[in-house]
């Protein structure tokens, strides 16, 4: 665990956890609507990534930053592993939580910040985090924390928005992310500070190239990405040594 989150960190997670609850009960519809659904094909894409380690009835995968808990059923469509979600914004979990009535195998979720994860050293087979880890206070730091809880030779996978690679289409997306994007989600949620954050920590996030640099640096072997969309989000993922 992380010992010690310095006054900046922990002011920048009782934000983030804020603005997220405020924004909750909206959050999965703003999803969907603003990406046109193309977020549910990134999060299948997630699942296919770890289609082994899901496959194997005694493995235990860890989704952190769960949210809503949209990728971690998306996780649990006929696998056999066990998943657990952990969200540090109740309101969203109490939603994940919501789900689990339709749901025969109940998904345990559980409150803790994926800076600080609750959990011994080694026990996750594959830790998932998508759309996460640009809102951690420390994006090494909260590597390394993801790095701790998988056991030797364990998966990471991340899904998080990143930098778009074809040049034409970059301009137009970061047109739509930065200015109709919070306008959007402003009147719909009630919150345009919430959507003007997207943008800007995605901006500050780091490209493809560097969160691979990030992970090997932290331990991570077979370090690979997959761009989506035409890099407008791109999946990550690395074994741990």
């Amino acid at each position: 665990m992380i010992e010690k989150q310095t006054a900046a960190e922990l002011k920048h997670a009782r934000a983030v956890r804020e603005m997220f609850s405020g924004i909750a009960t909206k959050y999965d519809f703003l999803n969907h609507f603003l990406s046109a659904n193309i977020d549910k094909r990134w999060r299948r894409l997630v699942s296919e990534k770890l289609k082994d380690v899901l496959e194997n009835p005694n493995a235990l995968v860890l989704d952190v930053a769960c949210g809503t808990g949209d990728l971690s059923l998306e996780l649990q469509k006929n696998a056999r592993a066990k998943i657990f979600g952990t969200d540090f914004c109740r309101p969203m979990l109490d939603i994940a939580s919501h789900k689990n009535d339709k749901n025969a195998a109940k998904i345990p979720y559980i409150e803790a910040d994926g800076m600080n994860l609750s959990f011994a050293d080694g026990i996750f087979d594959a830790v998932t985090i998508a759309f996460g880890l640009r809102n951690f206070s420390n994006w090494q730091e909260g590597l390394r924390e993801l790095h701790r809880v998988l056991k030797p030779g364990g998966k990471l996978v991340i899904l998080e928005f990143s930098t778009p690679v074809i040049p034409g289409f970059r301009g137009l997306f970061q047109f739509y992310f930065s200015s109709i994007l919070p306008r959007i989600g402003g009147a719909v949620s009630g919150s345009r500070g919430a959507y003007e954050y997207l943008p800007d920590s995605v901006s500050r996030f780091p490209d493809q190239k560097n969160l691979a640099r990030m992970m090997r640096e932290t331990g991570f072997s077979d370090v690979e990405y997959k761009n989506l969309t035409g890099g407008v989000a791109a999946i990550h993922a690395g074994v741990k040594l």
